[in-house]
């Protein structure tokens, strides 16, 4: 079945006029729905603890106030934290204060798809999700474009819910890239899916064990770092551009040649099967379960891991070599 891309003409301009729109949290997401909106004429309040993100809000000319008081004076109250605080800041700030016919928001399904929130009654959920960071959402609405947008209402959600979801989309700019229909589910499986297999964890170890392999064969770190991560954002941008066969057009007939005979020896038939393992994982709770573990415990996989990473070879040279490459941080 296709899926349905809302037009902009479906958009209800008005849906927003009168209403306030609480965003939860001044971080890269936070900062760029919150200018966003305001540059679309709607009515913004920013709910955000002291410190880095409510100084942030002060000098982008808000007067961020407590996020228990923001969510009592939004319509729409977006939450714009990492998933792992989200349970406990809406129990303790959020949902004593929530009325009937307000309407909760996420740019990711995480805690509504797994149960962390427990909505009052009479309060829906809207999912928008930006298909871009925070930095590029705000840049490509100065640009006068937009991000694509996912969308998605939760269950025996009010007609209104979609409605006003979908006119906060076109605020953000969405409705000028596509806003496309989904489900909590489907947006939060695969997102889960992208960054363990590929975005995050599959390309950090593809690139990781590259290099070591290389180095251990002998040859100079610096090299092995110049082939197996530097060049990655060439054929990254590629990709991103126009797709596998735009990318395999404008690489060298070598390389292209390279990866016929060389990627079906390292993503194999096996590594398809471990992948559904992962989406297995994903889809019957047990990630979610195994991370709401470890933030319970004070996160120490992940503080090993991080550790374990600044202390890697790659990291050193990579350090070295950026040095030398200033127009990296332009």
């Amino acid at each position: 079945m296709a899926t349905r891309v809302f037009l902009p003409e479906e958009m209800d301009p008005l849906a927003l006029v009168g209403k306030r729109v609480a965003i939860i949290g001044y971080g890269a997401q936070g900062r760029a729905h919150a200018l966003n909106l305001r540059d679309s004429g709607i009515d913004v309040v920013v709910g955000q603890r002291p410190g880095a993100g409510y100084q942030a809000a002060v000098a982008d000319g808000f007067e961020p106030v407590p996020i228990a008081d923001a969510a009592a004076q939004g319509q729409i109250v977006n939450l714009l934290l990492p998933d792992e605080v989200h349970g406990i800041v809406f129990s303790e700030s959020i949902a004593p204060v929530l009325q009937a016919g307000q309407v909760v928001m996420a740019c990711h399904g995480f805690s509504f798809h797994y149960g962390l929130l427990k909505l009052p009654t009479g309060v829906d959920f809207v999912l928008v999700a930006p298909k871009g960071a925070g930095p590029q959402v705000r840049r490509q609405f100065e640009l006068g474009g937009g991000v694509p947008c996912l969308i998605a209402t939760g269950p025996n959600a009010r007609s209104e819910t979609l409605r006003l979801g979908l006119a906060y989309a076109a605020a953000l700019g969405g409705a000028r890239a596509g806003i496309f229909e989904t489900t909590i589910a489907a947006e939060t499986e695969t997102d889960l899916f992208g960054e363990q297999v590929v975005l995050c964890g599959g390309v950090n170890q593809l690139v990781i064990q590259a290099f070591e392999t290389l180095v251990e064969a002998g040859y100079q770190p610096e090299l092995a770092y110049f082939e197996c991560l530097h060049e990655l954002m060439l054929t990254v941008d590629l990709l991103h551009r126009g797709g596998v066969a735009y990318m395999r057009k404008m690489i060298s007939n070598t390389a292209e040649y390279g990866d016929l005979v060389s990627g079906e020896k390292i993503i194999d038939s096996g590594t398809k099967q471990r992948m559904r393992e992962v989406l297995a994982g994903i889809q019957n709770g047990e990630f979610a379960r195994q991370w709401i573990d470890e933030v319970t415990a004070g996160m120490p996989a992940l503080t090993k891991q991080r550790q374990q990473t600044a202390l890697h070879p790659i990291e050193h040279v990579g350090r070295e070599l950026r040095s030398r490459m200033p127009w990296l941080q332009s």
